[in-house]
């Protein structure tokens, strides 16, 4: 029996931080061990959004073009890393043949799953806005109703932009613990927010917290599962085959 990991495809990450592409090659390499990976990297996007304040659309078009460039180097799938990002992901699922993953998709989905109440948590203004707007669209695609709740975690960029990790996890675990003990469900809006939830002791928080960078490769790994469930089909199809 085939192994449900073993898709034999190619999946493309765009980042905007080289600092994330150690997790995300780990994650991939447990899910999904026998896909070829590639990453692109590019931090301008996110310097020049977090500058403008706003996502600006010479910086959609320029993130289109680079998933063009993986979709010319053989991507079968490309994943956007970046949720301040994330609208212009979400345009680019219209304009190519091939899947196009936010990472924020998964999780966002996954929340209003789980509660109605949902804690969203970011150290960006710029990824705190494009994450509540999408929770609120999965929302209206579930018919559900739900109560959003920011936090903004002011400081904790700074800290890490200056190598102060330890300031930058504080400030995270204590919004965490001091904000968030109302809620059903926490969404952790940066993938690079991830590791501070698994630093807490346990029984810190009593609601449940969901980063993106695992659901996102884990929904990666069943798009290309599908992909070769439908070339499989193909191919048999053409051959004259029937399967049971």
């Amino acid at each position: 029996m085939e192994d449900e990991n073993d898709v034999g495809q190619t999946l493309a990450l765009i980042h905007t931080s080289p600092a994330l592409t150690p997790m995300f090659k780990s994650l991939c390499a447990k899910y999904l061990p026998d896909t070829t990976i590639f990453h692109m990297v590019d931090e301008s996007l996110i310097a020049d959004t977090v500058r403008e304040g706003r996502l600006r659309r010479v910086t959609v078009r320029r993130l289109i073009s680079l998933i063009e460039s993986a979709e010319q180097a053989g991507a079968d799938v490309v994943m956007v890393t970046c949720s301040s990002v994330g609208p212009a992901a979400s345009m680019a699922k219209q304009l190519f043949d091939i899947p196009v993953i936010r990472v924020d998709e998964a999780m966002a989905e996954a929340a209003v799953r789980m509660g109605r109440r949902i804690g969203v948590m970011a150290t960006l203004s710029t990824t705190l806005g494009p994450t509540v707007a999408l929770l609120r669209e999965k929302a209206v695609e579930a018919n559900i109703e739900i109560e959003v709740y920011e936090a903004l975690c002011n400081g904790a960029l700074d800290a890490a932009l200056n190598g102060d990790s330890a300031t930058h996890d504080r400030i995270l675990s204590e919004a965490l613990k001091h904000h968030m003990q109302h809620v059903d469900v926490v969404v952790l809006a940066q993938a690079s927010m991830a590791r501070v939830v698994k630093a807490l002791p346990a029984g810190t928080l009593s609601a449940p917290v969901l980063s993106s960078p695992e659901l996102a490769v884990k929904s990666a790994r069943a798009v290309l599962s599908a992909l070769t469930v439908g070339r499989d089909v193909l191919v048999s199809s053409v051959g004259g085959e029937t399967k049971p």
